[in-house]
């Protein structure tokens, strides 16, 4: 069969669910979009919506990362193609989601930190992280085969806003963290090219973040559902020093069995699921999971480490064991301070936390990853992708009655 190219490109501001049904219904009238990827029209909530409240800290205005001020996202969502898989052609359910941590980040760097909960997969650009204790580009995800293409989207954006970039000026090592979308995409296509990150960066906002079936999280699976992208943030009460945390996730990550949500298992009490789309032998994915975090508390690259590593416990919350094929990266940043790219004096000043006063954020981490994975789920939708495989999202009324029924 042949396959026809379509790419949605859904912004930071828009919501998943009204901009599927416009994509698909101009996608019909030219006659590109398959059966396969023209989903009926599909309900999705976030979780606070659905009435279930996670953690003791209120979000944000907009619940999302981008409630950081400066912080943007930015999505490309490809979708195309159906049946039988063609390795190299189709069917493709894929894209690349960004994060852009400020304006000009290059020259105004902002300090970051990172934990790796369990190593089978990649974040690219870790090691500068460490030696330095700042970020100084966007951070995409993608993936695990498209990690070259999307790094070269992420240069080819970078020369062309800073075009000294390995002149006169430094080169630069991108931050590119995978998850692998085999299960329903034809991930040996590689069909992320450079200019669709170009657009996803260009196209980034700062409103509110489409979440589930979009960008990066377009072909992702997580606790046996449909997973995807997802976010939430905290607000930290005033006379802890109003902070807020926000996180992104990508969650592609968990078995059926396993999810919990509000401390109930959900996965066990669930009805089983049509199909295992479980990894079940050796060599097929177990699944990943990447999580960004920023805040506007005045954190250092150590400090930001230590913030990393409380994610995990937000992902063991849902009920993650991270699993020993499982990669599973955490990136956490800071906006508070601003690291210049070649001081022109030897010393320069940041204001700094006492670390005596970060248990309130070491809590809104854990509140805001929770609730950012359990978004994933909810406001995915279903979809088919190669080889006719259906991965089902999580039915939200389901999820509503098994959760009143434990209260």
């Amino acid at each position: 069969m042949r396959f026809r190219s379509l790419h949605f490109v859904r912004m930071a501001g828009q919501r998943p669910v009204w901009l599927a049904i416009l994509s698909c219904v101009v996608a019909l009238v030219s006659g590109c979009l398959s059966t396969a990827a023209a989903q009926p029209k599909q309900e999705r909530h976030r979780l606070r919506d659905l009435g279930i409240v996670v953690g003791q800290y209120s979000p944000g205005p907009l619940n999302a990362i981008t409630d950081i001020a400066g912080v943007k996202v930015g999505h490309t969502t490809l979708i195309s193609g159906e049946g039988p898989l063609q390795p190299g052609q189709g069917p493709i359910r894929t894209g690349v989601t960004v994060v852009i941590p400020r304006d000009d980040v290059w020259h105004k760097k902002v300090p970051a930190g990172s934990f790796v909960l369990n190593g089978t997969g990649e974040m690219t650009g870790l090691a500068w992280i460490a030696e330095s204790g700042f970020l100084e580009y966007p951070i995409a995800l993608t993936n695990t085969l498209n990690v070259p293409r999307v790094a070269n989207g992420v240069m080819s954006w970078m020369i062309k806003q800073y075009p000294d970039i390995g002149i006169s000026d430094d080169t630069l090592t991108p931050i590119v963290a995978e998850c692998d979308d085999g299960r329903l995409n034809d991930i040996q296509g590689r069909h992320v090219s450079e200019q669709n990150v170009m657009t996803a960066l260009e196209s980034a906002t700062s409103g509110p973040v489409a979440e589930g079936t979009v960008g990066a999280g377009t072909g992702m699976v997580a606790y046996g559902f449909k997973g995807g992208i997802g976010t939430s943030s905290r607000k930290l009460f005033e006379k802890e020093g109003g902070y807020t945390v926000g996180v992104l996730v990508n969650a592609n990550h968990g078995r059926r069995q396993e999810l919990l949500a509000s401390g109930v298992p959900v996965g066990k009490l669930y009805d089983p699921p049509q199909q295992v789309s479980e990894a079940t032998v050796p060599g097929q994915s177990e699944g990943s999971i990447i999580i960004v975090i920023a805040t506007d508390a005045p954190l250092d690259g150590r400090q930001l480490a230590r913030l990393a590593k409380r994610a995990a416990l937000g992902l063991a919350r849902t009920g993650s064991t991270v699993r020993h094929g499982s990669g599973d990266f955490i990136l956490a940043f800071s906006t508070a301070n601003v690291i210049p790219h070649y001081p022109k004096d030897p010393t320069y000043n940041l204001t700094h936390l006492s670390d005596t006063h970060l248990n309130p954020l070491f809590t809104a981490t854990v509140e805001a990853t929770e609730e950012a994975i359990l978004n994933a789920l909810t406001m995915a939708t279903t979809v088919t992708g190669r080889d006719n495989h259906r991965i089902e999202a999580i039915d939200l009324s389901r999820l509503k009655t098994l959760l009143s029924g434990s209260r």
